[in-house]
This record gives structure tokens, sequence and C-alpha cells, in this order.
């Protein structure tokens, strides 16, 4: 994966461009697997997904919004461009590369399709050397909110510890798993 380097100014105006957005597509880039490298590993978990290398998102503008986890601030943070997922990742839908699954219409992601998102908002946390880490940005529809977080479950099968600012990025539909996975507000808040 290849990101630019971010400052927390233009990584806080991405993330508020997307208020007032009509989100009409997202895309997972799960990993790959199977003998020839072609297969989607299982990325939906019920209220959390794990997208591992990243979720692209298409305004109805035309914007194109990359969401990954990077090195800007500190170890693996998310962080969001406002460019196609192309100019991040490479060997997208080739073998032993990423593999691009749309899932616009997966009920998760039902109620932020097409309406305009009312909130988008980083969450920060601390991290190593007293640096800021962006774990993850919650976007809020009137009738749905999601968080794109980097991190990951402890251990496989997932038995309800997860890691934050790891090399994944996971999707979390409800407010009961976002506070299983620590990313309540007072715990991301400075």
């Amino acid at each position: 994966m290849r990101s630019p380097k971010l400052t927390e100014d233009d990584y806080e105006r991405t993330v508020e461009s997307l208020r007032g957005t009509r989100l009409i597509e997202v895309t997972y880039y799960p990993l790959s697997c199977g003998d020839d490298d072609t297969e989607v590993e299982e990325w939906d978990f019920g209220a959390w997904h794990q997208p591992t290398m990243g979720v692209g998102m298409l305004a109805e503008n035309g914007t194109q919004y990359s969401a990954v986890w990077g090195h800007s601030f500190d170890h693996h943070g998310l962080e969001v461009f406002r460019e196609p997922m192309a100019s991040l990742l490479t060997m997208i839908g080739q073998p032993g590369g990423t593999p691009a699954v749309v899932v616009t219409g997966h009920p998760s992601w039902s109620g932020l399709i097409g309406v305009p998102l009312v909130g988008a908002e980083i969450l920060w946390s601390e991290g190593d050397f007293g640096l800021r880490l962006p774990v993850a940005v919650e976007l809020r529809a009137p009738a749905a909110t999601a968080w794109l977080v980097s991190g990951r479950p402890a251990q496989w099968p997932s038995h309800g510890r997860f890691y934050l600012g790891t090399d994944d990025i996971m999707a979390v539909f409800t407010h009961e798993a976002a506070t299983a996975i620590g990313l309540s507000r007072e715990s991301t808040e400075d």
C-alpha cells in the first residue's frame, strides 16, 4: 500500500467534506485467499465487517473517498483520502492482489446510501510517544451510523476483544459493537 503523508489539517478537511455528502457506492478491499489467491476472505461478521485493506466510497457528486490504514500520525491509524483506491492500493482484482467487493446493497450500509451524511467525525486516541492517532471516522446519517476503524479482533475467531491502531480496516455498524471495540467518545478524546 502506498499512501501520501497527511497533515492533521488536510485530514480534518477531508473528513469534514463528507458531511452533507450522499454516498452512492461503497466497496470493500479485503484480503484474497484460496489456492490461486483469487477468492475473497470472509469479511462479514454481523455488527462489524473486516475489509482489511480499505473501504472505497463514491459520492453522488463524483468524489471518491478511500479509507485505509497508514502511518501519517503514528503507526496504523485510519486515514481518509479524496482519491480513488487505485491510487493507494496496487493489484486490485488481480491474483495475489486485493479483491474489490461492492457492498452498497448490504443491509448494514442501507441507511447510509443515498441520503446526506449529517456527521463525519474523527475519533482520536493517544498513540505512541504522545502523538494523536486517528483510530476511526464516524459517519452518521439520519437513520444509521457506521465507524470506519483501524483495528482487528485480538484473536481468531473473535471473542469480543479487539485491538485498535492495527494494519487492518474494520467497518462497525452498531453502538454496542463500537463500544465493545473501544470507540466510546470518552475513551478516544484527549
